[in-house]
C-alpha cells in the first residue's frame, strides 16, 4: 500500500471518529443550573432536562460517575452537582441523609424514578396488540347471572370453555384491527383489559367472578388466563432507536392529534428490532410543491385536476421540502409487530402516519 493511501485511510478514519465523538458530545441548556437539590415528584428525565435540550440523554450525564453507578437509586433530597470530568459534563451527587428526633436514620422512602409511570401504568397493564389467530382461540363471555348486558365487579360471568376452579383470568375487549399503511399487511389486534376475575365455578361452562372492573364487561369479550410477562418492568434506560421505516401507527382513543405526554402505537415492533427505551425524532412529512405553467410554485391544497396529474406522472415537476421536526418519543412497551411509546417533548401536534427516525439534538429557540 502506498503513502498516499495510507494518508486516505487515516484521514478517513480519524474524520469517522471525530464524527462519532461529536455525535456523542452532551449539549448543555443554556440558563443551566449549577447544582439541584431532588424533589418529590421528580424524574430523571425531568432534572436532566433542567441541564440538557436532549433529556433522554441522561445516562450519558450521570452513568460514568462512580457515586452514581445506580442512577435509579436518587431520593428526594439529594443535592446533585455539575462538574466537568475530561471536559465532559457530569452530575455528582451529595447523598441526603435524613434522620429523626432521636439522631438516627430513617428510611428515605422511594428512589424517583426514569418517567413518571402514572402516565403509562394503564397501558402497561392493560393494553396489548395480539395476532388474530390467538385472540380467535381464546374463549369468551357468553352471559352471565345478572340480566344486565354489562357487567361490572363481583357480577359472575359465563365462560365457553372448562377453567380450573380459583384460576385467574383478565377479560379483554377487542379493539382495532392495526394494518401496515402501504402493504395492507396485518400488524396485530389491539385488546384493552375490561375486568379480573377469578373461576369459581368449573364445568363446560365455567363460571367467573369479576373481581375489579376497568369498564364494563359485554358479551364476546375474550377471556385469558393471567401470564407472568404480563408484568412488565417498570424501569426504562433510553437509548438511540436505530429501527428505520418507523411511523406513527395510531393514536390512543383515537384522537386526531396527540401532544406531550400522551400515548401512541408505533408500526414497528420487537421483530424489527424496536427495545423499550428506545428514542425517535418525530417528523412530518415535508409538502411536495410544483411549478405551475407561469414558472410559481404550487402547494398541495391549492392544485388544480390537471397539476394533481402533472405530480403523479412526472417526478421532475414536483420539488419536495425538508421533513418538520415535530418531537421525542420513548418507546415503553412492545409486541411482535407495534409498540407503544411516550411523547416526551413535542413542537407542533403529532399526527398518524408521522415518521419516526433515529433522534437527533433539539434546538432550542432562544427566548
Amino acid at each position: 500500500m502506498d503513502l498516499c493511501m495510507r494518508r486516505l485511510l487515516f484521514l478517513a478514519f480519524l474524520a469517522l471518529n471525530i464524527t462519532q465523538v461529536n455525535a456523542d458530545t452532551l449539549t448543555l441548556k443554556a440558563g443551566h443550573p449549577d447544582t439541584y437539590v431532588v424533589k418529590k415528584g421528580d424524574t430523571l428525565w425531568d432534572i436532566s432536562g433542567y441541564f440538557l435540550n436532549d433529556p433522554w440523554r441522561w445516562p450519558k450525564l450521570w452513568g460514568v460517575n462512580p457515586q452514581i453507578a445506580n442512577p435509579h437509586l436518587i431520593y428526594p433530597g439529594d443535592r446533585l452537582t455539575l462538574v466537568f470530568i475530561d471536559g465532559e459534563p457530569r452530575l455528582v451527587v451529595k447523598k441526603h441523609v435524613k434522620k429523626n428526633v432521636e439522631g438516627r436514620i430513617s428510611p428515605k422512602g422511594g428512589a424517583i424514578p426514569a418517567v413518571d409511570l402514572s402516565l403509562i401504568h394503564q397501558y402497561l397493564n392493560q393494553n396489548r396488540v395480539v395476532e388474530q389467530q390467538w385472540l380467535d382461540g381464546l374463549p369468551m363471555v357468553l352471559s352471565g347471572e345478572n340480566p344486565s348486558r354489562h357487567h361490572l365487579m363481583d357480577n359472575i360471568v359465563y365462560i365457553n370453555a372448562n377453567m380450573p376452579k380459583g384460576q385467574k383470568v383478565l377479560i379483554y375487549e377487542p379493539a382495532r384491527e392495526f394494518t401496515e399503511a402501504e402493504s395492507g399487511e396485518p400488524l396485530g389486534r389491539e385488546i384493552i383489559v375490561s375486568a379480573s376475575g377469578r373461576v369459581v365455578e368449573s364445568g363446560d361452562v365455567s363460571k367467573v367472578q369479576l373481581l375489579s372492573n376497568l369498564r364494563e364487561t359485554k358479551v364476546g369479550f375474550k377471556v385469558a388466563r393471567v401470564e407472568d410477562e404480563a408484568l412488565l418492568p417498570a424501569y426504562f434506560m433510553p437509548q438511540a432507536a436505530e429501527t428505520e421505516g418507523a411511523r406513527v401507527l395510531a393514536t390512543v382513543g383515537s384522537v386526531r392529534e396527540a401532544g406531550k405526554l400522551d400515548v401512541v402505537y408505533l408500526d414497528k415492533g420487537s421483530v424489527d428490532g424496536v427495545r423499550p427505551g428506545h428514542v425517535f425524532s418525530m417528523y412530518r412529512d415535508g409538502e411536495e410543491i410544483i411549478i405551475d405553467n407561469d414558472g410559481m410554485p404550487v402547494r398541495v391544497v391549492d392544485r388544480s385536476s390537471y397539476e394533481k396529474v402533472l405530480a403523479h406522472f412526472s417526478e421532475d415537476s414536483v420539488t419536495k421540502m425538508p421533513d418538520i421536526f415535530h418531537g421525542n418519543l420513548m418507546v415503553f412497551k412492545v409486541f411482535d409487530r407495534t409498540a407503544m411509546g411516550l411523547i416526551m417533548y413535542n413542537q407542533r401536534p403529532v399526527r398518524v402516519g408521522d415518521k419516526l427516525m433515529e433522534p437527533v439534538e433539539i434546538k432550542l429557540k432562544a427566548d
